[in-house]
């Protein structure tokens, strides 16, 4: 088996109980299905992190980057009579 480490955390008593109740169904312990949680919750999540990081280099580095409020008032448009063509990336 590989090395772990021991967390602590608070949960609040509505939480722990469902926590008790699915570690008893699945016959599971609890630190086991908190791992798989918190492994499942940083993979799904971690990418994100990584493309906001890109991006915010990209358009700090002047590369191809559209201003928050063209995209917000494009957004507005939607469904509008007059709405607005889809705005076009910018070098910084």
């Amino acid at each position: 088996m590989s090395a772990s480490a021991t967390l602590t955390l608070r949960l609040e008593p509505e939480l722990k109980e469902q926590l008790d109740q699915l570690s008893r169904s699945t016959k599971r312990s609890k630190s086991f299905l908190a791992a798989e949680a918190i492994r499942n919750f940083i993979s799904t999540n971690a990418w994100q992190v990584d493309a906001i990081k890109n991006a915010v280099e990209q358009a700090n580095n002047g590369g191809p980057f559209v201003a928050h409020e063209d995209v917000a008032a494009w957004v507005e448009s939607w469904d509008t009579e007059n709405e607005l063509p889809r705005p076009k990336s910018t070098k910084m």
